[in-house]
């Protein structure tokens, strides 16, 4: 199990030794790069899978990069880059719909042997326990502290200042991953998790909608 960090990694293992399958420990993987490295692994942007099936011999492709929202269109993007260069890249009318969580289930659902509680549990605890901050973070997040401030009207998490070896507890995030494994795919984009975060988009200016 490779990733670009060793708690998400650890993780990955543990899954196969419960007798998960490659597709199980990627998407555990993939959950806890939300807490471990969030520009690498996500619950709110897309991503790509390939599944080798070894009893086949054949590949399944599952693209599940993000969309653009309903309401965005040619022209209303052309207008608002046209006023900033900038503002297809950063505030809340670059968001896209995410479908990282489409995809892992759709992957799930295909090929997962363990349970989609089994696949998120650990990583629930390693987000309440927190993420140690290596030297990396700690100057990416500085470096992209001003784009924060910019786009947010209240404070986040990211606002604070973190050292090299101290420890980030994400509390949300474990909630809203004890919804997702609740209530499953549905839960992130029609039950409470998508009320929320379309609420607060729209509060921010965006343009998603349920």
């Amino acid at each position: 199990v490779v990733s670009q960090n060793y708690l998400s990694s650890d993780i990955g293992v543990e899954i196969l030794d419960q007798g998960g399958n490659a597709v199980d420990a990627a998407i555990a993987v993939g959950f806890s790069l939300a807490a471990t490295l969030p520009r690498a692994g996500n619950i709110g942007g897309g991503g790509f899978m390939q599944i080798y099936i070894e009893k086949d011999k054949t590949i399944l492709s599952l693209d599940f990069r993000s969309t653009a929202p309903a309401l965005a269109t040619r022209e209303f993007y052309q207008e608002l880059k046209s006023q900033d260069d900038d503002v297809t890249r950063k505030g809340y009318k670059a968001i896209a719909v995410p479908g990282t969580i489409a995809g892992i289930f759709e992957a799930h659902e295909k090929h997962g042997t363990l349970t989609i509680k089994e696949l998120i549990s650990p990583v629930i605890e390693l987000a309440k326990k927190g993420v140690v901050v290596t030297e990396k973070q700690k100057n990416r997040i500085e470096e992209n502290r001003k784009y924060f401030k910019l786009v947010n009207k209240s404070k986040i998490l990211f606002d604070n200042d973190f050292n090299t070896n101290d420890t980030i507890k994400f509390s949300n995030l474990a909630s809203t991953l004890e919804r997702i494994m609740e209530y499953g795919r549905d839960e992130f984009y029609k039950g409470e998790t998508a009320k929320k975060l379309v609420e607060f988009i729209q509060n921010n200016g965006g343009i998603i909608t349920l």
